[in-house]
Protein backbone atom coordinates (compact mmCIF):
# COMPACT_ATOMS: atom_id res chain seq x y z
CA UNK A 1 0.00 0.00 0.00
CA UNK A 2 1.11 3.46 -0.52
CA UNK A 3 -0.10 6.70 -2.36
CA UNK A 4 1.37 9.27 -4.54
CA UNK A 5 -0.60 13.23 -4.89
CA UNK A 6 0.04 15.98 -7.21
CA UNK A 7 -2.06 18.24 -7.08
CA UNK A 8 -0.28 20.77 -10.48
CA UNK A 9 -3.25 22.24 -11.18
CA UNK A 10 -3.69 25.87 -10.49
CA UNK A 11 -5.92 28.04 -7.84
CA UNK A 12 -5.85 26.12 -4.29
CA UNK A 13 -6.57 28.62 -1.74
CA UNK A 14 -4.21 29.74 0.15
CA UNK A 15 -1.33 26.95 -0.91
CA UNK A 16 0.29 25.75 -3.77
CA UNK A 17 0.59 22.41 -5.32
CA UNK A 18 0.72 19.31 -3.60
CA UNK A 19 3.46 16.71 -4.83
CA UNK A 20 3.46 13.88 -1.65
CA UNK A 21 4.58 10.37 -1.78
CA UNK A 22 3.69 8.55 1.25
CA UNK A 23 4.92 4.79 2.08
CA UNK A 24 2.64 2.44 3.86
CA UNK A 25 -0.29 3.88 5.96
CA UNK A 26 0.25 3.28 9.94
CA UNK A 27 -3.41 3.03 9.75
CA UNK A 28 -6.18 2.10 7.13
CA UNK A 29 -10.06 3.72 7.95
CA UNK A 30 -11.98 2.13 5.82
CA UNK A 31 -16.52 1.87 5.42
CA UNK A 32 -18.01 -1.03 3.67
CA UNK A 33 -21.02 -0.13 4.22
CA UNK A 34 -23.45 3.00 5.05
CA UNK A 35 -23.27 3.19 8.24
CA UNK A 36 -19.55 3.08 8.81
CA UNK A 37 -18.93 6.20 6.60
CA UNK A 38 -19.94 8.82 9.10
CA UNK A 39 -17.54 7.47 11.91
CA UNK A 40 -14.52 6.75 9.08
CA UNK A 41 -14.81 10.36 8.12
CA UNK A 42 -14.76 11.71 11.90
CA UNK A 43 -11.73 9.42 12.23
CA UNK A 44 -10.01 11.09 9.22
CA UNK A 45 -10.55 14.34 10.07
CA UNK A 46 -9.41 13.99 13.89
CA UNK A 47 -6.36 12.31 12.55
CA UNK A 48 -5.25 15.36 10.55
CA UNK A 49 -6.37 17.24 13.27
CA UNK A 50 -3.65 15.88 15.69
CA UNK A 51 -0.83 16.05 12.71
CA UNK A 52 -1.54 13.05 10.60
CA UNK A 53 -1.42 13.20 6.54
CA UNK A 54 -4.91 11.65 5.46
CA UNK A 55 -5.10 9.85 2.18
CA UNK A 56 -8.27 8.85 0.31
CA UNK A 57 -11.41 8.58 -1.52
CA UNK A 58 -15.47 8.35 -1.29
CA UNK A 59 -17.37 6.14 -4.01
CA UNK A 60 -20.07 7.46 -5.55
CA UNK A 61 -22.40 4.58 -3.55
CA UNK A 62 -21.40 6.99 -0.68
CA UNK A 63 -24.23 9.18 -1.17
CA UNK A 64 -27.01 7.90 0.54
CA UNK A 65 -24.58 7.98 3.74
CA UNK A 66 -24.99 12.03 3.89
CA UNK A 67 -28.63 12.11 2.05
CA UNK A 68 -30.62 9.10 2.16
CA UNK A 69 -32.90 10.31 -0.52
CA UNK A 70 -30.01 10.45 -2.58
CA UNK A 71 -30.64 6.75 -4.91
CA UNK A 72 -27.61 4.78 -6.04
CA UNK A 73 -26.87 1.42 -7.30
CA UNK A 74 -25.67 -1.26 -4.76
CA UNK A 75 -21.94 -0.76 -4.27
CA UNK A 76 -19.93 -3.89 -6.39
CA UNK A 77 -16.32 -3.53 -5.73
CA UNK A 78 -14.22 -1.98 -2.97
CA UNK A 79 -15.16 0.00 0.11
CA UNK A 80 -17.38 3.57 0.14
CA UNK A 81 -14.84 5.03 1.76
CA UNK A 82 -10.77 4.45 2.09
CA UNK A 83 -8.15 6.30 3.83
CA UNK A 84 -4.52 6.10 4.72
CA UNK A 85 -3.37 7.70 7.53
CA UNK A 86 0.30 8.66 7.46
CA UNK A 87 2.57 10.50 9.76
CA UNK A 88 4.71 12.53 7.39
CA UNK A 89 5.33 12.22 3.40
CA UNK A 90 8.55 10.42 2.55
CA UNK A 91 11.18 12.44 1.89
CA UNK A 92 11.20 13.90 -1.80
CA UNK A 93 14.48 12.38 -2.53
CA UNK A 94 13.05 9.02 -1.99
CA UNK A 95 9.40 8.76 -3.42
CA UNK A 96 8.30 5.41 -4.75
CA UNK A 97 9.12 5.86 -8.33
CA UNK A 98 8.00 3.81 -11.29
CA UNK A 99 9.67 2.38 -14.01
CA UNK A 100 10.92 4.86 -16.76
CA UNK A 101 8.83 3.88 -20.08
CA UNK A 102 12.33 3.15 -21.39
CA UNK A 103 13.01 0.31 -18.23
CA UNK A 104 9.24 -1.37 -19.00
CA UNK A 105 7.26 -2.06 -21.60
CA UNK A 106 3.67 -0.16 -19.69
CA UNK A 107 0.87 -1.86 -22.58
CA UNK A 108 -2.96 -1.48 -21.45
CA UNK A 109 -6.15 -2.44 -24.13
CA UNK A 110 -9.35 -0.60 -23.69
CA UNK A 111 -12.35 -1.87 -25.59
CA UNK A 112 -13.21 1.21 -28.08
CA UNK A 113 -17.06 1.52 -26.72
CA UNK A 114 -18.56 1.52 -23.11
CA UNK A 115 -21.77 0.02 -24.49
CA UNK A 116 -23.34 -0.30 -27.90
CA UNK A 117 -24.18 3.00 -29.95
CA UNK A 118 -28.18 1.88 -30.19
CA UNK A 119 -27.71 1.41 -25.90
CA UNK A 120 -26.42 5.04 -25.95
CA UNK A 121 -29.60 6.67 -28.09
CA UNK A 122 -32.26 4.85 -25.99
CA UNK A 123 -31.30 5.97 -22.89
CA UNK A 124 -30.66 9.52 -24.23
CA UNK A 125 -33.81 9.88 -25.87
CA UNK A 126 -35.54 8.44 -22.53
CA UNK A 127 -33.33 11.47 -20.50
CA UNK A 128 -34.77 13.82 -23.38
CA UNK A 129 -38.40 13.02 -22.80
CA UNK A 130 -38.00 13.56 -18.73
CA UNK A 131 -36.41 16.92 -20.15
CA UNK A 132 -39.57 17.58 -22.18
CA UNK A 133 -41.63 16.31 -19.41
CA UNK A 134 -40.25 18.96 -16.56
CA UNK A 135 -39.08 16.10 -14.47
CA UNK A 136 -35.39 17.30 -14.17
CA UNK A 137 -33.22 19.58 -16.43
CA UNK A 138 -30.01 18.47 -16.91
CA UNK A 139 -28.68 14.38 -16.19
CA UNK A 140 -25.21 13.54 -16.10
CA UNK A 141 -25.39 10.23 -17.91
CA UNK A 142 -22.05 7.95 -17.60
CA UNK A 143 -21.07 4.04 -18.71
CA UNK A 144 -17.73 2.64 -18.71
CA UNK A 145 -14.71 1.44 -20.41
CA UNK A 146 -12.81 -2.24 -19.64
CA UNK A 147 -9.52 -3.08 -20.41
CA UNK A 148 -6.36 -5.13 -19.21
CA UNK A 149 -2.74 -3.94 -17.93
CA UNK A 150 -0.89 -5.75 -20.06
CA UNK A 151 2.68 -5.28 -19.32
CA UNK A 152 3.75 -3.12 -16.38
CA UNK A 153 2.45 -1.92 -13.44
CA UNK A 154 -0.53 0.21 -12.05
CA UNK A 155 1.73 2.90 -10.91
CA UNK A 156 3.55 3.13 -14.80
CA UNK A 157 0.53 3.51 -16.33
CA UNK A 158 -0.42 6.23 -13.78
CA UNK A 159 2.73 7.97 -14.57
CA UNK A 160 1.78 7.39 -18.47
CA UNK A 161 -1.61 9.46 -17.71
CA UNK A 162 -0.28 12.13 -16.09
CA UNK A 163 1.77 13.00 -19.40
CA UNK A 164 -1.14 12.81 -21.23
CA UNK A 165 -2.87 14.75 -18.77
CA UNK A 166 -0.98 17.23 -17.09
CA UNK A 167 -1.75 19.72 -14.84
CA UNK A 168 -4.74 17.50 -12.60
CA UNK A 169 -5.52 16.67 -8.99
CA UNK A 170 -3.33 13.53 -9.78
CA UNK A 171 -3.60 10.54 -6.91
CA UNK A 172 -2.84 7.35 -7.09
CA UNK A 173 -3.66 5.18 -4.25
CA UNK A 174 -2.84 1.64 -3.92
CA UNK A 175 -5.40 0.02 -1.04
CA UNK A 176 -3.65 -3.36 -2.02
CA UNK A 177 -7.36 -4.80 -3.07
CA UNK A 178 -7.76 -2.03 -5.97
CA UNK A 179 -5.26 1.11 -7.36
CA UNK A 180 -7.20 4.51 -7.93
CA UNK A 181 -5.47 6.06 -10.73
CA UNK A 182 -7.13 9.79 -10.54
CA UNK A 183 -6.46 12.62 -13.51
CA UNK A 184 -9.05 14.53 -12.45
CA UNK A 185 -8.75 18.34 -13.76
CA UNK A 186 -11.94 19.04 -11.64
CA UNK A 187 -11.87 20.79 -8.35
CA UNK A 188 -14.58 19.57 -5.62
CA UNK A 189 -13.81 21.74 -2.74
CA UNK A 190 -10.55 23.31 -1.38
CA UNK A 191 -11.39 24.11 2.56
CA UNK A 192 -9.08 25.28 5.08
CA UNK A 193 -11.93 24.96 7.71
CA UNK A 194 -12.87 28.87 7.06
CA UNK A 195 -13.15 29.19 3.63
CA UNK A 196 -14.48 26.79 1.12
CA UNK A 197 -13.35 27.06 -2.93
CA UNK A 198 -15.44 24.81 -5.81
CA UNK A 199 -14.74 25.03 -9.07
CA UNK A 200 -17.70 22.72 -11.37
CA UNK A 201 -16.87 21.91 -14.63
CA UNK A 202 -19.06 22.18 -17.17
CA UNK A 203 -19.05 22.25 -21.10
CA UNK A 204 -16.42 20.72 -23.65
CA UNK A 205 -15.16 20.88 -27.12
CA UNK A 206 -12.42 19.03 -28.73
CA UNK A 207 -9.01 21.00 -29.05
CA UNK A 208 -8.71 21.94 -32.66
CA UNK A 209 -5.74 21.17 -35.18
CA UNK A 210 -3.61 24.28 -35.26
CA UNK A 211 -3.26 27.39 -33.30
CA UNK A 212 -6.00 29.41 -35.12
CA UNK A 213 -8.41 26.34 -35.17
CA UNK A 214 -8.19 25.52 -31.31
CA UNK A 215 -8.59 28.75 -30.16
CA UNK A 216 -11.85 28.85 -32.32
CA UNK A 217 -12.84 25.75 -30.67
CA UNK A 218 -12.40 27.71 -26.82
CA UNK A 219 -13.92 30.46 -28.00
CA UNK A 220 -17.11 28.54 -29.91
CA UNK A 221 -17.38 27.05 -26.57
CA UNK A 222 -17.21 29.94 -23.83
CA UNK A 223 -19.87 31.38 -26.50
CA UNK A 224 -22.31 28.69 -26.93
CA UNK A 225 -25.55 29.24 -25.24
CA UNK A 226 -26.16 25.48 -24.33
CA UNK A 227 -22.43 24.80 -22.82
CA UNK A 228 -23.01 28.24 -20.61
CA UNK A 229 -26.51 27.15 -19.60
CA UNK A 230 -25.27 23.94 -18.11
CA UNK A 231 -22.32 25.66 -16.39
CA UNK A 232 -24.61 27.88 -14.94
CA UNK A 233 -27.12 25.31 -13.38
CA UNK A 234 -24.44 23.99 -11.74
CA UNK A 235 -23.13 26.81 -10.51
CA UNK A 236 -26.45 27.69 -8.95
CA UNK A 237 -26.82 23.80 -7.72
CA UNK A 238 -23.32 24.39 -5.64
CA UNK A 239 -24.70 27.99 -5.01
CA UNK A 240 -27.65 25.93 -3.44
CA UNK A 241 -25.47 23.11 -2.19
CA UNK A 242 -23.32 25.55 0.13
CA UNK A 243 -25.51 28.01 1.15
CA UNK A 244 -26.35 24.78 3.34
CA UNK A 245 -22.77 25.86 5.15
CA UNK A 246 -22.13 29.44 4.17
CA UNK A 247 -22.28 31.92 6.34
CA UNK A 248 -24.77 34.72 4.60
CA UNK A 249 -23.72 36.88 3.03
CA UNK A 250 -20.51 35.44 2.22
CA UNK A 251 -21.18 33.54 -0.79
CA UNK A 252 -19.49 34.50 -4.38
CA UNK A 253 -18.76 33.49 -7.91
CA UNK A 254 -15.32 35.31 -8.73
CA UNK A 255 -14.87 33.60 -11.86
CA UNK A 256 -17.16 32.73 -14.66
CA UNK A 257 -17.50 30.48 -17.95
CA UNK A 258 -13.40 30.24 -17.88
CA UNK A 259 -11.77 27.85 -20.75
CA UNK A 260 -9.09 25.28 -19.69
CA UNK A 261 -7.41 23.69 -22.06
CA UNK A 262 -6.49 20.27 -21.46
CA UNK A 263 -4.53 17.78 -24.08
CA UNK A 264 -7.49 16.52 -25.50
CA UNK A 265 -10.32 18.88 -24.88
CA UNK A 266 -11.65 22.79 -23.95
CA UNK A 267 -13.17 22.71 -20.54
CA UNK A 268 -15.43 25.65 -18.79
CA UNK A 269 -15.47 26.11 -15.48
CA UNK A 270 -16.85 28.84 -12.66
CA UNK A 271 -15.19 29.29 -8.82
CA UNK A 272 -17.62 29.55 -6.08
CA UNK A 273 -16.36 30.29 -3.14
CA UNK A 274 -18.24 30.71 0.73
CA UNK A 275 -17.12 31.12 4.24
CA UNK A 276 -18.43 28.13 6.52
CA UNK A 277 -19.82 28.63 10.04
CA UNK A 278 -18.41 28.30 12.68
CA UNK A 279 -17.93 24.18 13.72
CA UNK A 280 -18.40 23.02 10.58
CA UNK A 281 -17.40 19.89 10.48
CA UNK A 282 -15.56 17.96 7.11
CA UNK A 283 -19.12 15.49 7.82
CA UNK A 284 -21.13 18.72 7.08
CA UNK A 285 -19.27 19.83 4.55
CA UNK A 286 -19.27 16.74 2.64
CA UNK A 287 -23.83 16.38 3.49
CA UNK A 288 -24.00 19.77 1.46
CA UNK A 289 -21.70 18.76 -1.59
CA UNK A 290 -21.45 15.17 -2.08
CA UNK A 291 -22.10 14.30 -5.02
CA UNK A 292 -20.98 17.15 -6.20
CA UNK A 293 -23.81 18.23 -9.15
CA UNK A 294 -21.71 17.95 -12.12
CA UNK A 295 -21.49 14.68 -12.20
CA UNK A 296 -25.14 13.89 -11.14
CA UNK A 297 -27.44 16.41 -12.45
CA UNK A 298 -29.99 18.60 -11.55
CA UNK A 299 -31.86 18.81 -9.24
CA UNK A 300 -29.66 16.80 -7.94
CA UNK A 301 -31.92 13.79 -6.50
CA UNK A 302 -34.52 12.90 -9.49
CA UNK A 303 -31.20 13.21 -12.07
CA UNK A 304 -29.70 10.62 -9.86
CA UNK A 305 -33.03 8.48 -9.87
CA UNK A 306 -32.40 8.65 -13.34
CA UNK A 307 -28.66 7.72 -13.18
CA UNK A 308 -30.01 3.90 -11.70
CA UNK A 309 -32.13 3.51 -14.61
CA UNK A 310 -30.10 4.11 -17.19
CA UNK A 311 -26.49 3.16 -16.30
CA UNK A 312 -25.97 -0.43 -15.58
CA UNK A 313 -24.10 -0.57 -12.85
CA UNK A 314 -22.64 1.46 -9.81
CA UNK A 315 -19.77 3.48 -10.39
CA UNK A 316 -17.29 3.23 -7.50
CA UNK A 317 -14.94 5.62 -7.06
CA UNK A 318 -15.35 7.58 -10.93
CA UNK A 319 -17.85 10.55 -9.35
CA UNK A 320 -16.59 9.76 -6.42
CA UNK A 321 -14.50 12.05 -4.32
CA UNK A 322 -10.28 11.34 -4.32
CA UNK A 323 -8.51 13.63 -2.13
CA UNK A 324 -6.49 14.99 0.73
CA UNK A 325 -6.87 15.86 4.75
CA UNK A 326 -3.65 18.14 5.58
CA UNK A 327 -2.30 18.22 9.05
CA UNK A 328 -4.07 20.30 11.36
CA UNK A 329 -7.35 20.49 9.33
CA UNK A 330 -8.03 21.66 5.75
CA UNK A 331 -9.13 19.38 2.89
CA UNK A 332 -8.84 19.49 -0.81
CA UNK A 333 -10.84 16.75 -2.82
CA UNK A 334 -11.39 16.03 -6.69
CA UNK A 335 -14.46 15.14 -8.67
CA UNK A 336 -13.41 11.61 -9.29
CA UNK A 337 -13.76 11.56 -13.42
CA UNK A 338 -11.10 10.96 -15.58
CA UNK A 339 -10.04 7.95 -12.87
CA UNK A 340 -9.01 4.66 -13.89
CA UNK A 341 -9.47 1.83 -11.45
CA UNK A 342 -7.38 -1.44 -11.27
CA UNK A 343 -7.92 -4.77 -9.89
CA UNK A 344 -5.36 -7.36 -11.35
CA UNK A 345 -5.09 -6.77 -14.39
CA UNK A 346 -8.26 -5.59 -14.99
CA UNK A 347 -8.84 -1.55 -15.66
CA UNK A 348 -12.16 0.07 -15.91
CA UNK A 349 -12.32 3.88 -17.03
CA UNK A 350 -15.64 6.06 -16.24
CA UNK A 351 -16.67 8.33 -19.11
CA UNK A 352 -20.11 10.84 -19.40
CA UNK A 353 -21.69 13.65 -20.16
CA UNK A 354 -24.35 15.94 -18.98
CA UNK A 355 -27.30 15.84 -21.07
CA UNK A 356 -29.95 18.83 -21.39
CA UNK A 357 -32.28 19.74 -23.78
CA UNK A 358 -30.00 20.85 -26.45
CA UNK A 359 -28.19 18.04 -26.34
CA UNK A 360 -27.53 15.77 -29.47
CA UNK A 361 -26.70 12.28 -29.11
CA UNK A 362 -24.00 12.55 -31.81
CA UNK A 363 -22.69 15.26 -29.93
CA UNK A 364 -22.44 13.94 -27.07
CA UNK A 365 -21.14 10.64 -28.06
CA UNK A 366 -18.34 12.32 -29.70
CA UNK A 367 -17.80 14.07 -26.47
CA UNK A 368 -17.27 10.88 -24.52
CA UNK A 369 -14.44 9.80 -27.18
CA UNK A 370 -12.74 13.30 -26.33
CA UNK A 371 -13.06 12.63 -22.95
CA UNK A 372 -11.25 9.06 -22.75
CA UNK A 373 -8.80 10.12 -25.26
CA UNK A 374 -5.92 10.48 -22.37
CA UNK A 375 -6.60 7.23 -21.83
CA UNK A 376 -5.87 5.62 -24.95
CA UNK A 377 -3.02 7.95 -25.66
CA UNK A 378 -1.06 5.89 -22.76
CA UNK A 379 -2.44 2.61 -23.28
CA UNK A 380 0.92 1.57 -24.96
CA UNK A 381 4.05 3.70 -26.36
CA UNK A 382 3.93 4.76 -29.56
CA UNK A 383 5.49 6.92 -32.36
CA UNK A 384 4.62 9.31 -34.90
CA UNK A 385 4.45 8.20 -38.41
CA UNK A 386 4.90 9.74 -42.00
CA UNK A 387 5.07 7.62 -45.06
CA UNK A 388 6.06 9.44 -48.36
CA UNK A 389 7.36 8.90 -51.71
CA UNK A 390 10.82 9.54 -52.78
CA UNK A 391 11.51 8.89 -56.95
CA UNK A 392 14.31 9.14 -58.69
CA UNK A 393 15.66 11.86 -55.69
CA UNK A 394 12.97 13.72 -55.26
CA UNK A 395 10.25 13.88 -52.86
CA UNK A 396 6.42 14.00 -53.25
CA UNK A 397 5.22 16.38 -50.60
CA UNK A 398 7.84 16.55 -48.20
CA UNK A 399 7.44 20.24 -46.70
CA UNK A 400 3.23 19.02 -45.93
CA UNK A 401 3.99 15.63 -44.47
CA UNK A 402 6.52 17.28 -42.08
CA UNK A 403 4.40 19.90 -41.05
CA UNK A 404 1.30 17.21 -40.53
CA UNK A 405 4.10 15.55 -38.46
CA UNK A 406 4.80 18.72 -36.24
CA UNK A 407 1.28 19.36 -35.73
CA UNK A 408 1.37 15.81 -34.50
CA UNK A 409 3.89 15.98 -32.12
CA UNK A 410 2.49 19.58 -30.83
CA UNK A 411 -0.96 17.46 -29.91
CA UNK A 412 0.98 14.57 -28.51
CA UNK A 413 3.33 16.50 -26.36
CA UNK A 414 6.17 15.11 -28.40
CA UNK A 415 9.49 16.41 -28.50
CA UNK A 416 9.88 18.01 -32.46
CA UNK A 417 12.95 19.37 -34.12
CA UNK A 418 12.72 20.82 -38.13
CA UNK A 419 16.61 19.62 -38.00
CA UNK A 420 16.31 16.24 -37.17
CA UNK A 421 13.60 15.71 -39.58
CA UNK A 422 15.36 17.36 -42.74
CA UNK A 423 18.22 15.77 -41.73
CA UNK A 424 16.55 12.19 -41.86
CA UNK A 425 15.04 12.92 -44.42
CA UNK A 426 18.43 14.11 -47.04
CA UNK A 427 20.42 11.42 -45.50
CA UNK A 428 17.87 9.22 -47.08
CA UNK A 429 17.93 10.75 -50.32
CA UNK A 430 21.52 10.97 -50.51
CA UNK A 431 21.88 7.00 -50.82
CA UNK A 432 18.38 6.67 -52.88
CA UNK A 433 18.65 8.67 -55.90
CA UNK A 434 17.46 6.31 -58.22
CA UNK A 435 14.01 4.44 -58.36
CA UNK A 436 10.60 4.78 -56.56
CA UNK A 437 10.97 4.19 -52.84
CA UNK A 438 8.34 3.87 -49.76
CA UNK A 439 10.06 5.95 -47.40
CA UNK A 440 8.95 5.06 -43.69
CA UNK A 441 9.33 8.49 -41.25
CA UNK A 442 9.04 7.68 -37.61
CA UNK A 443 9.26 10.27 -34.68
CA UNK A 444 9.64 9.37 -30.88
CA UNK A 445 8.78 10.85 -27.78
CA UNK A 446 12.23 12.80 -27.57
CA UNK A 447 12.46 14.24 -30.93
CA UNK A 448 14.59 11.25 -32.71
CA UNK A 449 13.74 11.17 -36.28
CA UNK A 450 14.60 8.09 -38.57
CA UNK A 451 13.39 7.26 -41.98
CA UNK A 452 13.97 4.25 -43.77
CA UNK A 453 13.58 2.98 -47.87
CA UNK A 454 11.34 0.19 -49.31
CA UNK A 455 11.41 -0.27 -53.16
CA UNK A 456 8.09 0.57 -54.15
CA UNK A 457 6.26 -1.01 -57.19
CA UNK A 458 3.67 0.80 -59.19
CA UNK A 459 0.01 -0.65 -57.94
CA UNK A 460 -2.22 -1.51 -61.31
CA UNK A 461 -5.33 -0.30 -60.83
CA UNK A 462 -8.45 -0.49 -60.64
CA UNK A 463 -7.70 -1.62 -56.97
CA UNK A 464 -10.92 -3.33 -55.24
CA UNK A 465 -12.57 -2.18 -52.20
CA UNK A 466 -14.64 -3.57 -49.61
CA UNK A 467 -17.20 -1.98 -47.21
CA UNK A 468 -16.54 -2.37 -43.49
CA UNK A 469 -18.87 -5.40 -41.63
CA UNK A 470 -19.12 -2.98 -38.80
CA UNK A 471 -18.70 0.68 -37.47
CA UNK A 472 -15.27 1.80 -36.76
CA UNK A 473 -15.35 2.52 -33.08
CA UNK A 474 -12.03 4.76 -33.55
CA UNK A 475 -13.73 6.82 -35.89
CA UNK A 476 -13.43 10.01 -33.58
CA UNK A 477 -9.69 8.64 -31.76
CA UNK A 478 -6.80 11.02 -31.89
CA UNK A 479 -4.78 7.85 -33.73
CA UNK A 480 -7.07 8.60 -36.64
CA UNK A 481 -6.90 12.34 -36.54
CA UNK A 482 -2.83 11.68 -36.44
CA UNK A 483 -0.91 9.05 -38.19
CA UNK A 484 1.04 7.37 -35.63
CA UNK A 485 2.37 3.94 -35.14
CA UNK A 486 -0.72 3.00 -33.21
CA UNK A 487 -2.65 1.23 -35.43
CA UNK A 488 -4.51 -1.53 -33.69
CA UNK A 489 -8.12 0.01 -34.41
CA UNK A 490 -7.49 -0.19 -38.16
CA UNK A 491 -5.87 -3.51 -38.27
CA UNK A 492 -9.26 -4.69 -36.92
CA UNK A 493 -11.36 -3.66 -38.92
CA UNK A 494 -9.78 -4.16 -41.75
CA UNK A 495 -11.86 -6.84 -44.14
CA UNK A 496 -8.63 -9.31 -44.99
CA UNK A 497 -9.96 -11.06 -48.77
CA UNK A 498 -8.20 -12.62 -51.52
CA UNK A 499 -7.96 -9.36 -54.40
CA UNK A 500 -9.43 -6.93 -51.88
CA UNK A 501 -6.75 -3.50 -51.45
CA UNK A 502 -8.50 -2.19 -48.63
CA UNK A 503 -11.24 -2.02 -46.56
CA UNK A 504 -13.84 1.36 -46.53
CA UNK A 505 -14.98 2.58 -43.08
CA UNK A 506 -17.68 4.09 -41.74
CA UNK A 507 -18.55 5.39 -38.31
CA UNK A 508 -21.27 5.35 -35.63
CA UNK A 509 -23.76 7.63 -37.77
CA UNK A 510 -23.61 5.71 -40.50
CA UNK A 511 -21.23 7.90 -42.55
CA UNK A 512 -18.35 6.65 -44.61
CA UNK A 513 -14.85 7.97 -43.72
CA UNK A 514 -12.12 6.91 -45.53
CA UNK A 515 -10.10 3.15 -46.10
CA UNK A 516 -7.28 2.02 -43.67
CA UNK A 517 -4.65 3.01 -45.65
CA UNK A 518 -6.17 5.67 -47.60
CA UNK A 519 -8.62 8.03 -48.34
CA UNK A 520 -11.52 7.58 -50.62
CA UNK A 521 -13.29 9.89 -53.41
CA UNK A 522 -16.90 8.98 -55.38
CA UNK A 523 -19.08 10.04 -57.76
CA UNK A 524 -22.70 9.17 -56.74
CA UNK A 525 -25.60 9.11 -59.69
CA UNK A 526 -27.65 12.69 -59.30
CA UNK A 527 -24.74 14.61 -58.32
CA UNK A 528 -23.26 16.75 -60.71
CA UNK A 529 -20.54 18.16 -58.69
CA UNK A 530 -18.16 15.65 -59.78
CA UNK A 531 -16.21 13.83 -56.76
CA UNK A 532 -16.34 14.41 -53.36
CA UNK A 533 -14.57 12.90 -49.89
CA UNK A 534 -15.65 12.58 -46.77
CA UNK A 535 -15.51 15.59 -44.05
CA UNK A 536 -13.23 15.77 -41.88
CA UNK A 537 -15.92 15.90 -39.08
CA UNK A 538 -16.83 12.00 -40.37
CA UNK A 539 -14.05 11.05 -38.57
CA UNK A 540 -10.59 10.32 -40.56
CA UNK A 541 -6.91 11.19 -41.32
CA UNK A 542 -6.89 14.39 -42.63
CA UNK A 543 -4.27 13.07 -46.03
CA UNK A 544 -1.81 14.79 -47.66
CA UNK A 545 -3.05 13.85 -51.42
CA UNK A 546 -6.22 14.51 -50.11
CA UNK A 547 -5.12 18.23 -48.78
CA UNK A 548 -3.65 18.66 -52.58
CA UNK A 549 -7.20 16.82 -54.16
CA UNK A 550 -9.02 19.40 -52.29
CA UNK A 551 -6.95 22.75 -52.83
CA UNK A 552 -6.58 21.41 -56.74
CA UNK A 553 -10.68 21.56 -56.87
CA UNK A 554 -10.19 17.61 -57.45
CA UNK A 555 -12.86 16.99 -54.71
CA UNK A 556 -14.82 18.45 -52.40
CA UNK A 557 -15.62 17.77 -48.92
CA UNK A 558 -19.37 16.27 -48.12
CA UNK A 559 -20.85 13.67 -45.45
CA UNK A 560 -21.84 10.51 -47.45
CA UNK A 561 -24.06 8.12 -45.83
CA UNK A 562 -23.27 4.04 -46.05
CA UNK A 563 -26.38 4.03 -48.16
CA UNK A 564 -25.77 6.71 -50.81
CA UNK A 565 -23.22 3.35 -52.03
CA UNK A 566 -26.69 2.50 -53.55
CA UNK A 567 -25.69 5.32 -55.80
CA UNK A 568 -22.21 4.90 -56.21
CA UNK A 569 -21.41 5.61 -59.73
CA UNK A 570 -17.26 6.10 -59.59
CA UNK A 571 -14.81 5.04 -56.56
CA UNK A 572 -11.47 6.09 -55.97
CA UNK A 573 -8.94 5.56 -53.43
CA UNK A 574 -5.90 7.80 -53.00
CA UNK A 575 -2.87 8.89 -50.75
CA UNK A 576 0.27 10.81 -50.92
CA UNK A 577 2.01 8.03 -51.63
CA UNK A 578 0.20 5.91 -54.11
CA UNK A 579 -1.77 8.71 -56.16
CA UNK A 580 -5.32 8.84 -57.49
CA UNK A 581 -6.12 4.69 -57.74
CA UNK A 582 -9.47 4.31 -59.62
CA UNK A 583 -11.52 1.41 -57.38
CA UNK A 584 -13.96 -0.96 -57.67
CA UNK A 585 -16.45 -1.88 -54.77
CA UNK A 586 -17.32 -5.14 -54.06
CA UNK A 587 -20.86 -6.01 -55.11
CA UNK A 588 -23.40 -7.23 -52.87
CA UNK A 589 -22.16 -4.27 -50.22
Amino acid sequence: MHARLAFEAEGLARHGALQLSFGAPRTVLQAHTLAEVSPVIEAAEAAAAAGAWVVGWLAYEAAPAFDTALPTHPPEHGPLAWFGVHDAPLPSSDPPTPSTPSEVAMRAAWDQTPCARAEFDTALAAIDRAIAAGEVYQVNHTARWHGSLREGQALDLFEALRREQPGAYAAYLDSGEQQVLSLSPELFFDWDGNEVLTRPMKGTAPRGQGALADAAQAAQLVASPKERAENVMVVDMLRNDLARVALPGTMQVPALFEARALPTVWQMTSDVRARTRPGTRLFDLLQALFPCGSITGAPKRQAMRRIVQHERGPRGVYCGAVGVLRPGGGATFNVGIRTVVARGEALSLGVGSGVTAGSVARAEWREWQHKAAFAMRAAEPFELLETLLLEDGQWRHAARHGERMAQSALCFGFAWTPRAWHDALQALADTHAVGAWRVRVLCTRDGGVRATAHAMAPTPGPVRLVLAAQPFAAAHSAFVRHKTTRRAAYEAAERVMPGVYDTLLWNDDGELTECTRGNVALRLAGDDAGWVTPALDCGLLPGIGRQVALEEGRVREAVVPVHALAQLREIAFFNSLRGWLPAALDAGV
